[in-house]
């Protein structure tokens, strides 16, 4: 609760700021005196709303959407001893986490896969692929576990959530001001909204956009390296490191599909432009960390 009332706070003192930002520079007298008439403060309220509605409407969703788009079979009964397993490995790492137990279930891929979703701390999914199970041991099965069950005490699930409602407000509220300054300093347009602002808004908001994902996938690949950290902690350094080489050993990797990519366990294979847009670090940057972790813990 403290974590999401801090960021709504910094993102309303954001919101704020801007709005004195462009009192003090007189942006809005130049807006009117180009005949933007374009009510700042209600523009940017209107950009939160809508901004961090999406974002929350589809966290809250997101354990739903999660077991009907990836066909995750929650594990309600063990039916055999490798579900007891997982069951009880996941309610062991979460006691030790000190969060609630979540869910547990897995979901048919060939890719050695793995993600964690849900509103809150406690109240989370943990799924796992039955290409993960078939690949990888029972000690590597159980760090790629802790690895998720991490991203949950971190509350990563949540903080995904409202970044993604940050970027989305001034995504939001900066196409729309290039909509405005187009229409009516451009276009001329003198009373209402002429199509160019509509064209324009749609135009920005696509571009900024992509702009912006950048933003949120660089504080997913950051994130990935506390997971590691936390599942190192929770399972063992060695074992995680282990379980990240035999993911390396995998022809093809995948993310995971649409909003579920960022909280898999592995990416795909980036390069060039395309590592701004991946949502974890490469495999050997992960394996990289916990090394130079290790390394200090010995020289202590």
């Amino acid at each position: 609760m403290m974590r999401i009332g801090l960021f709504l706070a910094t993102n309303a003192a954001i919101l704020v700021l801007i709005s004195i930002v462009f009192q003090v520079f007189g942006i809005e007298g130049i807006l009117d005196s180009n005949g933007v008439d374009l009510n700042l403060n209600a523009l940017l309220v209107m950009s939160a709303v809508i901004g961090f509605s999406g974002s929350f409407i589809s966290l809250a969703i997101s354990k739903w959407s999660a077991k009907r788009s990836m066909g995750v079979h929650v594990i309600e009964q063990a039916s055999n001893q490798d579900e007891q397993w997982l069951v009880s490995t996941v309610q062991k790492q979460a006691e030790q986490a000190g969060i609630g137990i979540p869910e547990v279930g897995v979901f048919e891929s060939p890719q050695p896969n793995a993600f964690a979703t849900g509103i809150n701390r406690n109240n989370a999914l943990v799924a796992v692929s039955t290409g993960l199970l078939q690949h990888m041991t029972k000690d590597e099965v159980e760090t790629v576990l802790a690895h998720e069950v991490s991203h949950v005490s971190n509350g990563d699930m949540i903080t995904m959530g409202l970044m993604q409602g940050v970027v989305n407000t001034f995504v939001i509220f900066l196409s729309r001001i290039v909509g405005f300054v187009v229409d009516r300093v451009v276009f001329k347009t003198q009373r209402g909204m002429g199509p160019a602002y509509y064209i324009t808004s749609i135009i920005a908001q696509i571009v900024l956009s992509i702009l912006a994902s950048t933003i949120v996938m660089w504080f997913s690949r950051w994130r990935e390296f506390h997971a590691d950290a936390g599942a190192a902690e929770l399972a063992g350094r060695q074992k995680m490191i282990a379980a990240l080489k035999r993911l390396q050993t995998v022809n093809d990797p995948q993310d995971l599909p649409g909003e579920f990519s960022s909280f898999g366990i592995s990416g795909g294979i980036g390069g060039g432009l395309k590592n701004l847009f991946m949502s974890h670090p490469p495999l050997e940057k992960r394996i990289e960390a916990l090394e130079a972790s290790a390394n200090v813990v010995n020289r202590q």
